[in-house]
């Protein structure tokens, strides 16, 4: 039976639906989790966090005034971002290590709308999983939502003026976005709990080399999946895809 172009979008929410509260049950460990971070340094992620998520909502409110038929690959992006970053390895103490599924949101919508995808994100996650947590939630958005997506568009468009092929283009930007967001996540632990013994540095490169060991085979695993879901995009949702800019050459 052959199933118009409506009845493949609707069925295909329905699998990342599926998908989404599948998975969900099996996740109840954090990003940098609720009451690991003093006082202080919440409040200060959080007001940093400030200025991206008002700009990114005046991004997604442009794209979407603009192209109202993106709005599914909108809510995929997030379904995607929700899913990968969910599925953690315990890790470094107070935090784990899994995907972060933004690179692919920003590559197609810009980093500022990941601000907002990142941040409902993150919020469903502490409330509904226990995965991370409201007084850590701007710290895990600057992380995941901000610097990560903002490094995956960067290296998006240095790859494309560089005439890669966008593949390749597609599993740098998400597999290196995917690494700086643990990078930042490293250097606030670090900046929140010095080392007794060398301070910050020290404790810099202790977060970091444990994280390594599980983020690195993580970030490549997620720059392949990256890959595969965007030709699986240009296949059934190239208009979309053409509206966003992504299909030029």
């Amino acid at each position: 039976m052959t199933r118009t172009k409506t009845e493949r979008r609707i069925f295909s929410l329905g699998v990342i639906l599926a998908f989404v509260f599948g998975t969900a049950t099996i996740s109840n460990a954090m990003h940098i989790m609720e009451g690991y971070l003093p006082l202080n340094y919440c409040i200060i992620w959080g007001a940093v966090c400030i200025p991206f998520l008002v700009a990114g909502f005046f991004s997604i409110k442009k794209t979407l005034a603009k192209h109202r038929k993106t709005m599914l690959i909108l809510v995929m992006a997030g379904a995607y971002a929700f899913v990968l970053s969910a599925l953690k390895i315990p890790s470094v103490t107070g935090s784990s290590s899994h995907p972060t599924g933004t690179g692919l949101g920003a590559i197609l919508f810009g980093p500022s709308a990941m601000a907002i995808i990142g941040i409902i994100v993150l919020l469903f996650q502490a409330i509904l999983l226990a995965h991370g947590g409201l007084t850590t939630l701007g710290a895990n958005t600057f992380s995941m939502a901000i610097a990560g997506p903002f490094v995956s568009y960067a290296i998006y468009k240095l790859c494309r003026s560089v005439k890669l092929p966008k593949s390749v283009g597609v599993f740098l930007a998400a597999c290196l976005g995917d690494l700086f967001t643990y990078c930042v996540t490293a250097v606030q632990l670090a900046m929140a709990h010095p080392s007794e013994v060398g301070g910050f540095r020290a404790s810099l490169i202790e977060f970091l080399g444990i994280f390594a060991m599980t983020q690195v085979p993580l970030a490549l695993i997620e720059g392949l999946v990256a890959v595969v879901v965007m030709l699986g995009l240009e296949s059934y949702a190239k208009p979309e895809l053409t509206e966003l800019g992504y299909m030029e050459v």
